[in-house]
């Protein structure tokens, strides 16, 4: 689906991302992980067209320059970490701006199917009684449901989200992640996110992809990826150790 064959990225002399391929395919969950700093954030960046590299990556066999930005748009959505405020728009419009890419022309505010696709994306993120709202009414958590509704109005194939629960409290990351899982037991379709946390990561995700300095340091299932060895190298500490013992301070409940 979304292949990624040594792709590099450099900022003047500095390689911000070094030869890394990996070959994610549908019905599998990529979680990208690494220390900060690793390059995790360039990576997605790059194979979603957001900053030059070298290397290959393709979209469903077909190297991604030569996609129409319309076509990528109609099968890689991406949802990135930081949204930008949108000032007076109603819960419906924002969702609605997925559906961009399906315009038949720039007179039609809606495509054929968009309506269908708006309301899944709205019922599916638990927003259908919310869709008349202002987004400046909503928490953060709100805000984020509707950003993934936005991108889920796109009926996408790849699914790309940059540390998409970084801002969400214990209720609505459970909530987020579960949506997102339904999402994606549809056929033919792939989620790829960068994570930091890596108890999320192994509870959710099928494979991974660990990286540290710009390098792919493992890839493949995820429970081969995050080994004790693997994260003790990348992150300097028995992380394993860590994990468990802060699990502990919970066992006397």
């Amino acid at each position: 689906m979304l292949r990624v064959e040594h792709l590099s990225v450099y900022y003047g002399d500095t390689a911000a991302v070094r030869d890394v391929s990996f070959c994610p395919e549908a019905g599998q969950w990529w979680m990208i992980v690494g220390p900060n700093g690793a390059g995790k954030s360039t990576l997605v960046k790059a194979m979603c067209r957001g900053i030059p590299f070298t290397g290959k990556a393709y979209l469903n066999d077909v190297e991604i320059s030569d996609h129409s930005g319309e076509n990528f748009a109609r099968k890689v959505g991406v949802l990135s970490q930081n949204n930008g405020q949108v000032y007076g728009f109603t819960v419906d419009e924002v969702v609605s701006m997925g559906r961009y890419a399906w315009r038949e022309g720039y007179f039609r505010p809606r495509d054929r199917e968009g309506e269908e696709k708006i309301r899944n994306a709205l019922e599916a993120t638990g927003l259908l009684g919310m869709r008349k709202r202002n987004l400046l009414t909503l928490s953060g958590g709100e805000v984020q449901r509707v950003f993934l509704a936005q991108v889920l109005a796109q009926d996408p194939q790849v699914l790309v989200l940059d540390e998409p629960a970084n801002h969400l409290d214990f209720p609505f990351q459970k909530q987020f992640f579960d949506m997102v899982q339904a999402w994606l037991a549809h056929p033919g379709r792939t989620v790829i996110t960068v994570m930091h946390d890596l108890t999320m990561a192994r509870r959710y995700g099928s494979h991974a992809l660990l990286m540290n300095r710009g390098q792919a340091v493992a890839s493949g299932p995820v429970e081969a990826v995050l080994t004790r060895r693997n994260l003790e190298e990348v992150y300097g500490m028995d992380v394993y150790a860590w994990i468990r013992e802060s699990l502990r301070a919970w066992e006397a409940e």
